[in-house]
């Protein structure tokens, strides 16, 4: 199951070290150890595991224990339910991940469409000439001293 960005949950990435054995994640939580390891093997809250195999939660997997327990006795939503909630959570937090991407291309493409605008003016002989924007064309090479502006898509 894939884990939310630190700075989406307002986590630090001290957060998301391993330190807690799984006696202490239980109780930090207020479950019991056994609980802890069925929903390792539901994949609800997976730990990290040392060379040895043995557990090792994170803040966030704390903080994601007392979520499960909430909706599990508060709201009494089943397992299934939960690991629903929490797949839809993580595929929100990606798509909202992806939003803030093209976000960010989108605006970097505005500006390159504005750094590079082109203007264009009728030239000496009717030919059409290229002027920087916010210029006009030299009086060298057209006698009018009309200026047109072309927006394509307009």
């Amino acid at each position: 199951m894939a884990r939310a960005q630190p700075a989406a949950l307002g986590f630090s990435p001290e957060d998301d070290a391993p330190v807690f054995v799984i006696s202490v994640a239980a109780q930090l939580a207020g479950m019991h150890a056994q609980t802890l390891r069925q929903y390792d093997r539901l994949g609800i809250v997976i730990p990290s595991r040392t060379r040895g195999g043995g557990r090792r939660y994170s803040s966030r997997d704390i903080a994601r224990l007392r979520e499960v327990q909430r909706l599990s006795q508060s709201e009494g939503v089943s397992l299934a339910g939960i690991q629903r909630i929490l797949a839809l959570e993580n595929q929100v937090e990606t798509l909202q991940e992806r939003v803030d991407e093209l976000e960010t291309d989108v605006a970097r493409a505005r500006i390159a469409v504005q750094q590079t605008r082109r203007v264009f003016a009728a030239g000496r002989s009717g030919d059409v000439v290229a002027v920087r924007a916010g210029h006009r064309p030299s009086r060298a090479s057209a006698h009018s001293q009309a200026l047109v502006v072309w927006r394509p898509g307009r």
